[in-house]
């Protein structure tokens, strides 16, 4: 694939409010990047009939050396191997392709443990051919060690990355160049904001923007200090981009192309209304130097962080997405766990694994505001998760702490006491830091003791202790 890849988002924009791009028109706007070396498309089962247009593309003649990446976003929930065949078979068809070039997987939510369940039924559906590569997007660093510490292979994750929001750089390209996943970047140039229209050009009513990709970039400019310290950004990358002889974008994108671990950037195209090819290609003419890359530093430092790891503005407050929150993209978070009521006004949270009946206890117990989770370790079915990875295991066992807490009514953030328990006294570190990413913000009473604990592949097992506050 080209370490440049055309993003098709924009289709869905185009068809808004009921309207529908001519898909033999649409997919000959494709053929301009693709004379120009650009062969990789990227799109998605809702970024409106996309994968349509590529299909089209590549049935008129256009598949020899076009890769077509498209992502599955289900809605949260079980997920069994019906669910993933139906979703591929409908890729398939509309892309008119017997198996995917890569899939991309996103999980709206990581406190109902079965996103695992997708990809390990994706895993299996790669390994029978359906599938020549399979990468995740919107992963932040805590739930790509998950899944790479319990085996799965990806090759991907696709996040954003600007010269504004810089999270990616923080943890999560590191960790992805060390375990050999490349980062496909999108949002470079923030909606076209970063671009010389808005150079110098008055705040714009954030009410009345005109496209959904200006409206989530917005947010972002918002949230990262507001229009004047966006606009000493702007100056510094055009001072940069008239030293090259290049534009605002080109400087933006390569900025995020020449960070450790990005293994492509991706420019978005609204095929058939405008195109950027000859500018976009020119993004292999010339590298930032040390100059370049202090001059925008510079700027950068006024910028508020975007916060959180990357993804986080898909799960958590604020909703950095185009409405502001998640109404566009999901209907509901059904309940991670099975509840019902137990004796004494008592609610309770049940897993489903023979061990509770058995033993006779519940993943948790609410009574009035108070919520008691149990022992909790990284499983999942019959499944140990995170392999030999500490951190990974805590990463899991506080997400099921946390879809325990959702299940009854409460929240991480409602958790006053934890006790964690290590098997072996050499992971008391990576167990902390991995308590302390999580519960930062919060700081419960903490207790972290050395333990035999039922089964030599768990590595780490925590119990939380909540007050759900009215």
């Amino acid at each position: 694939m080209t370490r440049v890849l055309t993003g098709l988002w924009q289709i869905a924009d185009m068809e808004r409010d009921g309207r529908a791009v001519d898909p033999v028109a649409t997919a000959q706007a494709m053929q301009p990047y693709v004379d120009a070396g650009l062969t990789t498309f990227d799109m998605a089962d809702h970024y409106g009939s996309a994968e349509i247009v590529a299909g089209t593309y590549r049935a008129r003649g256009g598949a020899d050396g076009v890769q077509c990446l498209t992502k599955w976003v289900p809605e949260p929930g079980p997920v069994d191997a019906h669910d993933v065949a139906r979703a591929l078979d409908r890729a398939c068809t509309r892309l008119q392709t017997p198996g995917l070039d890569l899939l991309q997987f996103h999980a709206w939510t990581f406190t109902d443990p079965r996103w695992l369940d997708a990809l390990w039924h994706l895993e299996a559906a790669r390994d029978a051919g359906r599938i020549r590569a399979l990468g995740v997007t919107n992963f932040d660093t805590a739930h790509l060690r998950i899944a790479l510490a319990s085996g799965i292979q990806l090759v991907s994750n696709q996040i954003s990355g600007s010269l504004l929001d810089r999270r990616f750089t923080q943890r999560l390209a590191p960790f992805a160049a060390a375990h050999g996943v490349q980062l496909l970047c999108y949002g470079t140039v923030l909606g076209g904001f970063l671009s010389e229209r808005w150079l110098g050009a008055p705040e714009p009513d954030w009410e009345h923007l005109t496209t959904w990709s200006q409206m989530k970039y917005g947010r972002f400019i918002r949230t990262a200090g507001g229009w004047a310290p966006f606009q000493r950004l702007l100056s510094a990358a055009d001072a940069v981009a008239r030293k090259h002889g290049v534009s605002i974008p080109l400087v933006a994108s390569r900025w995020v192309l020449e960070q450790p671990g990005v293994g492509a950037v991706i420019i978005g195209a609204r095929l058939g209304q405008s195109a950027h090819v000859d500018d976009t290609v020119r993004l292999f003419s010339f590298q930032l130097d040390a100059e370049d890359h202090a001059r925008l530093a510079e700027a950068q430092a006024l910028l508020a962080p975007i916060p959180g790891d990357c993804g986080d503005e898909y799960r958590t407050p604020p909703f950095l997405t185009a409405s502001g929150d998640l109404s566009h993209h999901l209907s509901q978070f059904p309940s991670p766990f099975e509840t019902r009521a137990g004796t004494n006004g008592r609610t309770l949270a049940l897993s489903g694994t023979v061990w509770e009946p058995m033993a006779g206890y519940s993943r948790a117990v609410r009574k009035g505001n108070q919520i008691s989770v149990s022992g909790t370790t990284a499983t999942h079915g019959s499944r140990a998760i995170g392999g030999a990875d500490p951190a990974a295991q805590t990463h899991f066992c506080i997400d099921k702490i946390a879809g325990a807490l959702q299940s009854l009514g409460g929240r991480l953030e409602d958790v006053v006491r934890t006790r964690v328990f290590v098997s072996d006294r050499a992971h008391w570190e990576p167990v902390a830091r991995a308590h302390g990413e999580r519960f930062g913000h919060i700081m419960p009473a903490n207790t972290l003791v050395e333990a035999r604990l039922i089964g030599d592949e768990y590595l780490v097992e925590i119990e939380a202790d909540a007050i759900v506050d009215d």
